[in-house]
């Protein structure tokens, strides 16, 4: 992987965790009424999303120790 195929990946990755946080902050703001608890619902999948896409780019940032 070249450096600029990190610096790529690296850059995407502070993206997602800025959205991911974004996310985490929007829940924890909203009211717990009936109401909003789909959208709740709804914005925790789509931060667990992230957080597995967030895991997935950091490995690959991670030199393979077996190569």
């Amino acid at each position: 992987m070249t450096e600029e195929e990190k610096q790529k990946i690296r850059e995407k990755l502070e993206e997602l965790k800025l959205e991911h946080r974004d996310l985490d902050e929007a829940i924890h703001h909203m009211p717990k009424t009936l109401h909003t608890q789909l959208q709740i619902s709804r914005l925790k999948k789509r931060k667990l999303l992230l957080k597995e896409e967030i895991i997935k780019l950091e490995n690959m940032l991670i030199p393979d120790i077996l190569a």
